[in-house]
């Protein structure tokens, strides 16, 4: 398919497809989904190996969050019936941790509910990051507290915060239908403010929530625009008691063609497999493998996740390996001298030339014409059916008494 092979070409270089070609990824066919997933497979190997970088969630505080996002289980009227608990204390989330790391996680995502952190959370927090360190000096900790104010971001970094996460979502277009109590530009300015401290930014996207293929593409060249280290690529998990409960808009090939249009549109960034790849991909997962070079280990924020061992096993028999913990996660381009993520270095994380943690379910505010027409013209997906089996609450882990699933 000549429209695979110019991709290919262009990822190699890094080169930013046309929209047009980024949606004619969408478009294709279930038939062609295996040449979709090669093509985009070979971008993902030149920059990233067979690495598979493992990041771990701790969800400091669940609920009880005054933001209306809509596909979110800990939103303001939720009645989904998760976890509710206020801030876990440093040694609390430090044991937490502790279950990721020792499953093979590299990184660890401290997400907390709510708009966004006070200074006094700022500091619990720091409190909470230096806890981590000293019982595991080279881990990687990423922040996830919503829209932060100016001077948290730097505050966060003196602390040893290595990167911070906030993802856009959607499309700025579309933003607004999703959230009413702030605006895509706030995630924006917040994605600027962690670049800005010098942090590595981590930001992305929820896809299945009704949008359409111009506005996955929007949102994506959105991200590319922003240059972040890291994109978490979340599949929305329709929780009862939420306002898109109903929306079950995604299929393992619809998932897979999203998975490789980001790879194309951001070829040498970590893609990362994030909330719902149980619930969507299913038993397509190590196929995923190929197009994104990091996923979560074990449970989500609110929701329970394959186990990690699965993970692990999936890995492994889909012919990966774990990337390791003095192992750079990035390209070298990518990483400034003397440091770079994976190394832990005074640099930080990330070279953000020319200018992603995250699931969905929570973390605040956490081509030519013929190209053209084909994409025009390319029949309306079914549907998967409604797997509300696939859609477990946590019940386990951080804010409980029980082990962790790691």
């Amino acid at each position: 398919m000549d429209l695979l092979n110019t991709l290919v070409d262009k990822g190699l270089r890094r080169e930013l497809p046309t929209r047009d070609e980024a949606l004619a990824v969408l478009a294709t066919s279930d038939d062609d989904v295996l040449d979709v997933v090669a093509a985009a497979g070979k971008v993902r190997r030149h920059w990233f190996g067979r690495r598979v970088k493992l990041n771990y969630l701790v969800n400091l505080k669940s609920g009880l969050c005054p933001e209306d996002c809509s596909y979110c289980s800990q939103r303001l009227g939720s009645k989904a019936e998760i976890l509710k608990y206020t801030w876990l204390k440093p040694d609390e989330a430090s044991q937490a941790a502790a279950a990721g790391l020792a499953g093979g996680a590299k990184r660890v995502c401290l997400v907390a509910s709510g708009r966004g952190p006070t200074d006094r959370d700022v500091a619990r927090v720091s409190d909470t990051i230096k806890a981590i360190k000293d019982q595991n000096e080279n881990v990687e900790v990423c922040a996830c507290l919503g829209l932060l104010s100016d001077g948290q971001a730097e505050r966060l970094r003196e602390a040893g915060a290595d990167a911070y996460n906030h993802n856009l979502n959607t499309s700025e277009g579309t933003y607004g239908d999703i959230t009413t109590t702030h605006t895509y530009a706030d995630r924006v300015d917040t994605v600027e403010k962690a670049h800005a401290a010098g942090l590595s930014a981590c930001s992305g996207l929820i896809a299945g929530m009704g949008e359409s293929d111009e506005d996955l593409v929007d949102v994506v060249y959105s991200l590319r625009e922003l240059d972040p280290d890291s994109v978490p690529v979340n599949f929305l998990i329709p929780f009862e008691g939420t306002p898109l409960a109903k929306e079950w808009n995604l299929t393992p090939q619809r998932c897979l063609r999203i998975l490789a249009m980001v790879r194309f549109v951001c070829p040498d960034v970590e893609v990362r497999i994030a909330g719902g790849r149980e619930v969507h991909l299913r038993t397509m997962q190590p196929l995923a493998l190929n197009l994104a070079n990091s996923i979560f280990l074990g449970d989500y924020l609110t929701s329970e996740g394959q186990a990690g061992k699965a993970d692990l096993d999936m890995i492994a028999d889909a012919g990966f390996e774990v990337e390791g913990a003095g192992e750079v996660t990035l390209p070298e381009h990518r990483v400034p001298v003397g440091g770079g993520c994976g190394s832990h270095a005074e640099a930080g994380c990330g070279s953000h030339e020319g200018a992603g943690c995250g699931s969905h379910a929570g973390g605040g505010v956490c081509g030519s014409a013929s190209v053209a027409a084909s994409a025009a013209a390319a029949p309306a997906e079914k549907p998967s059916d409604a797997r509300t089996d696939l859609v477990a609450v946590r019940r386990r882990g951080a804010g409980t008494d029980l082990a962790p699933n790691a």
